[in-house]
């Protein structure tokens, strides 16, 4: 099967179901990261990843890794930790620290170039793509980003550079979500700590199948506006 290259003036996307089988989910190659392509994309259930200088690639995986959210899973310590933690949690305050963290904080190289970060800076302007940051002491210390699809959010990465501080990022966004009708969260591909926190694979069709559903269900907006999501111990509750 060929690999299909984007037309540059057209933001048509090949049928997911026609992506190859190995490499998993490789779907085209071209085009660029305009903010209309971007969301035509994530409609479709799919993603750009890429060696930055290469072709941006399009990929739609089988099987699809999800959280859904009754199936997420806070180890023992990880409750206790919760209970005693000063961390502080916050939902759009600091997209852009937040990406270029994410591109940063990883051992073993990113795929997220300046020209990625250029354009979800963009798509979180015109409010589809979130941050959730983790302080302690005023300090960023953790957090992730992604784009919302209605009740479905397409998580991209997370970085931490503290004990736990993704995982409580994690944990605070999934309860504020699902407060607001959150059904869903896209981890796109399995990974061991995404699957140690619950996350599973499901058929790249009953994804897709969720995903026409979901994508239409607003959430509202008091739920992406800029907000704290968790307080320390010590401040009083809202």
């Amino acid at each position: 099967m060929l690999l299909r290259e984007l037309s540059p003036f057209s933001l048509q996307f090949p049928d997911p179901e026609t992506a190859l089988r190995e490499p998993n989910g490789l779907l085209a190659y071209g085009g660029d990261l305009s903010p209309d392509r971007l969301l035509s994309a994530y409609r479709q259930g799919i993603f750009p990843w890429y060696t930055p200088g290469d072709a941006i690639l399009w990929w739609s995986p089988d099987p699809r890794a999800v959280l859904f959210p009754e199936q997420f899973h806070l180890s023992r310590s990880m409750k206790k930790f919760m209970r005693h933690t000063r961390y502080r949690v916050t939902l759009n305050q600091s997209f852009t620290e937040v990406i270029t963290a994410c591109a940063n904080e990883r051992d073993d190289g990113t795929w997220i170039s300046d020209d990625i970060i250029e354009a979800y800076l963009y798509l979180h302007q015109s409010t589809h793509a979130h941050s959730v940051e983790v302080w302690d002491d005023g300090q960023l210390v953790g957090g992730l980003y992604g784009i919302a699809q209605g009740s479905l959010f397409c998580g991209e990465s997370m970085f931490s550079r503290a004990d736990n501080a993704s995982k409580f990022a994690l944990t605070a966004f999934l309860y504020h979500f699902v407060g607001y009708g959150g059904r869903l969260i896209d981890c796109q591909v399995l990974n061991p700590h995404t699957a140690s926190l619950g996350a599973t694979e499901i058929p790249r069709r009953d994804f897709l199948y969720r995903l026409a559903q979901y994508r239409t269900q607003s959430l509202g907006n008091a739920c992406w506006q800029p907000q704290t999501l968790i307080f320390p111990p010590d401040t009083p509750s809202r």
